[in-house]
C-alpha cells in the first residue's frame, strides 16, 4: 500500500525571483491556494496520508501553512465566516500528516529524495516536485491513475508528458523502444536520457516531475556518486534500478503547469481562475476584451 511521498521544497527558486526572495516559491499562488498546497491536494487526492517535506531554513511558512493558525480560526468563527473558516481549517483531512526533513546543502534531487528515507523506511513511495502542477479538470487525477498502474503492475512508475522534438534537449527523455503510450496508460522503459539533442533522443516523451518508486531506490541513491552539476541525480539511480528491475513510463492526460517560471505560473493561475466559481466569469470577461 501506497501511504508516503516526498516532496522536495529546498529549492531557491531563482526563476521566480524578485517573487522567491523572502517568499518560498512553493507559497506563490495559483488563484487562491499556494502552489504547493494544490500538490498536496493532489497528493491526497491519490491516497497518500504521509507528506514528507524536504526543506530547509527560511521555509518555515511552508509548514506553517499547514498547521493550524488559532487566532486566525478563532477571528473567522467569530465574525460567521464559515466557509473562509472551513478553507483555511480543512487544508489537511484527518488522517494525513506533514513530516518535514532538512537537506542541509543542495546537493540535486537524488540527495534530497535520500534526506527522506529515515522517514519512508522499507517502504515504497511517490516523489512529487512542487514546482510542477496538473489540470486534470472533468478527469481522473493523473497521480491517481499512476498509483492505479503501480498496483496493478507491480512496477514504478514515471510519469511522462510528449513534448515538441526542438524541446527535447530541456528534459530527461525516457526510451519505450518505440512503443507508443497513449494518455493515461504504462509502457515499459528501456532506458533513460538526460537532456539529449534531437537527433539522438529515442522518444518525445519527457519525465515531469512525478514518480512511484521502490524503496530499494532509496539504497542505490546512498551509493550513487555526484554527476551533471556535481549533484547526486535521481535519474542516475533509476537507471540502476532499471538494470536490476522494470520501470514503467506513465502518459499524463492532463494538462502541465511549470509554476516554477514566470509564464508558467500565469498560465496556471489563468487556467485554475477559468475553473474557480469566484473567478472565472471576471476572468473571462476581461479575456474577451483583450
Amino acid at each position: 500500500m501506497l501511504s508516503k511521498v516526498v516532496i522536495p521544497v529546498a529549492g531557491l527558486g531563482t526563476r521566480v525571483l524578485p517573487a522567491s526572495k523572502a517568499v518560498p516559491k512553493e507559497m506563490l499562488t495559483v488563484v487562491d491556494k499556494p502552489v504547493i498546497q494544490h500538490v498536496v491536494e493532489e497528493a491526497i487526492a491519490a491516497g497518500f496520508t504521509e507528506i514528507i517535506l524536504v526543506t530547509r531554513s527560511g521555509k518555515q511558512a511552508i509548514e506553517d501553512h499547514f498547521d493550524h493558525h488559532y487566532e486566525l480560526e478563532a477571528e473567522l468563527s467569530r465574525k460567521g465566516k464559515t466557509a473562509l473558516l472551513e478553507s483555511i481549517r480543512d487544508i489537511l483531512p484527518p488522517g494525513v500528516e506533514v513530516i518535514s526533513v532538512r537537506q542541509p546543502k543542495a546537493l540535486g534531487l537524488g540527495h534530497a529524495v535520500l534526506c527522506a528515507a529515515p522517514v519512508v523506511g522499507d517502504e515504497d513511495f511517490a516523489v512529487m516536485l512542487p514546482d510542477m502542477l496538473i489540470d486534470n479538470a472533468g478527469q481522473q487525477r493523473d497521480m491517481s491513475s499512476m498509483a492505479a498502474a503501480w498496483k496493478a503492475s507491480g512496477l514504478g512508475q514515471i510519469m511522462v508528458e510528449g513534448v515538441p522534438e526542438d524541446q527535447v534537449q530541456r528534459y530527461g527523455i525516457v526510451d519505450c523502444a518505440g512503443v507508443s503510450v497513449n494518455p493515461g496508460q504504462s509502457a515499459d522503459i528501456r532506458g533513460m536520457v538526460e537532456k539529449p539533442d534531437a537527433a539522438s533522443a529515442p522518444s518525445n516523451l519527457a519525465i515531469v516531475g512525478r514518480y512511484i518508486l521502490p524503496a530499494r531506490i532509496m539504497t542505490l541513491l546512498k551509493d550513487t556518486q555526484p554527476g551533471a552539476g556535481d549533484e547526486i541525480q535521481l535519474t542516475d539511480a533509476l537507471q540502476t534500478l532499471l538494470s536490476e528491475s522494470g520501470l514503467q513510463a506513465y502518459s499524463m492526460a492532463g494538462k502541465l503547469f511549470d509554476c516554477g517560471n514566470k509564464a508558467g505560473l500565469l498560465q496556471a493561475n489563468v487556467a485554475f481562475g477559468l475553473q474557480h466559481p469566484e473567478t472565472a466569469d471576471a476572468l473571462r470577461a476581461y479575456i474577451d476584451t483583450l
